[in-house]
């Protein structure tokens, strides 16, 4: 058996955080995916994450998260003889992903109407803070400024903390994982109708996309969503409980499952309290009721809570670190953290994540997130270019080499 995206080529053009995880998931499926990366340092990621040893040798751990199983070029898109390079790929490519600003890729003469003249198949998916056209077009973008526009922040948080970022990179997120389902989607029909497309994804839009709910209540009930903290504005009891040893999440959003939560502790009688005995009344009467559920819950630790809770069906669960669900055995027994052979890479094992969903077949093991450069000699050849001419391009720095592969 094979990935599901085996054979497909993609050219990955794009920096940081949404198009490297697109492009990271796509490869994980089987895809081959090529960085082309700037000579001079390359993707910004290669200088982030927690491990500054790592950051200064342009493996920085952010770059470590999402660019496993890629390979890299290092071209200067901006010389002739580099965008020259990078046309010679594109006419072998199934898929460019970018995320420059709007307009970059049209000045350097690589827009999809030059890209698509040369390969009529390509799949071109453009990631951007708001897409190609309207009045933001043109503005520079991070999440955390999406975040705050797209109405996220204004609804994390409680009444004191909101607008609250989220503790992740939402927005660039779900950007990536927007792109490459479209680019998915994009590769089926270039599969049947042998035409290409243009995919402009808009993180802002993805974004919003994904606050369904939140975004139907205002268009649909002309609902102003406000922020109420770890409670669930559809239903009560939902939301995050003080226990008698740490925070407990209970989501008893149905009646059945909120009569076994009165019987778990020992409060029947809250059943039939008016104030508790509709899903309604209980969303009215949301406070009275956390309080009385707290003051129950205070008898036992979180962890036994838990135990109780759903094995009696009503689903509950503590709120750990990071640190604490990876040593979960429900992640560890499921293969979800993968180590990466990264010898020769200052020695040092890594991990990283699997896309989050099994197939009937292994995912193939992630090869180490390749140095700057490190495919660059490899593919000059390919493409039909010469030692010599190789060596020139490298001694005019119009791409970029690691060494120690060039000679392979």
């Amino acid at each position: 058996m094979t990935m599901p995206l085996a054979g497909v080529r993609v050219l990955d053009l794009s920096n940081v955080l949404a198009g490297p995880f697109c492009g990271y998931n796509l490869a994980r499926l089987g895809a081959e995916v090529i960085k082309v990366e700037k000579p001079d340092g390359g993707d910004l990621a290669r200088k982030l994450g927690a491990d500054p040893e790592m950051a200064a040798r342009l493996s920085g751990l952010s770059f470590v998260a999402v660019n496993a199983d890629k390979q890299s070029i290092a071209l200067d898109l901006k010389a002739p003889e580099g965008r020259e390079v990078f046309l010679r790929l594109v006419g072998t490519a199934d898929v460019v992903l970018e995320n420059f600003r709007p307009g970059v890729m049209k000045r350097l003469g690589l827009a999809y109407e030059d890209l698509s003249q040369i390969n009529p198949r390509l799949v071109y998916c453009a990631i951007s803070g708001f897409g190609q056209t309207g009045p933001w077009a043109g503005r520079p973008a991070y999440d955390q400024i999406v975040q705050g526009l797209s109405g996220v922040m204004s609804v994390t948080g409680d009444e004191e903390s909101a607008p609250l970022r989220t503790g992740f990179p939402i927005s660039d997120t779900i950007s990536g994982l927007t792109a490459a389902f479209a680019i998915s989607a994009a590769l089926v029909d270039q599969k049947q109708s042998g035409r290409g497309r243009f995919i402009d994804v808009s993180l802002l839009e993805s974004t919003l996309a994904a606050m369904g709910w939140v975004v139907s209540n205002h268009l649909n009930a002309d609902v102003d969503p406000q922020p109420i903290g770890n409670e669930n504005f559809t239903a009560a009891p939902s939301g995050t409980f003080r226990t008698g040893n740490g925070p407990l999440n209970i989501a008893a959003n149905e009646q059945k499952q909120y009569e076994a939560l009165c019987g778990l502790i020992e409060r029947p009688e809250l059943i039939d309290d008016p104030r508790f005995a509709s899903r309604q009344a209980r969303k009215d009467n949301r406070r009275a009721l956390t309080a009385a559920l707290e003051q129950a819950l205070a008898t036992r630790p979180a962890r036994e809570w838990e135990r109780l809770m759903n094995a009696a069906g009503v689903p509950a669960g503590c709120v750990l670190t990071v640190p604490e669900v990876m040593a979960e055995p429900q992640v560890t027994q499921r293969g979800f953290v993968e180590p990466v052979d990264a010898k020769g890479r200052g020695g040092r094992s890594l991990r990283v994540t699997r896309p989050g969903f099994l197939l009937d077949e292994p995912f193939e093991p992630p090869a180490h997130p390749p140095a700057l450069g490190a495919d660059t000699a490899a593919w000059l050849r390919r493409l039909g270019y010469g030692e010599d001419e190789i060596e020139s391009l490298i001694a005019r720095r119009i791409v970029g080499c690691e060494r120690q592969k060039s000679a392979a």
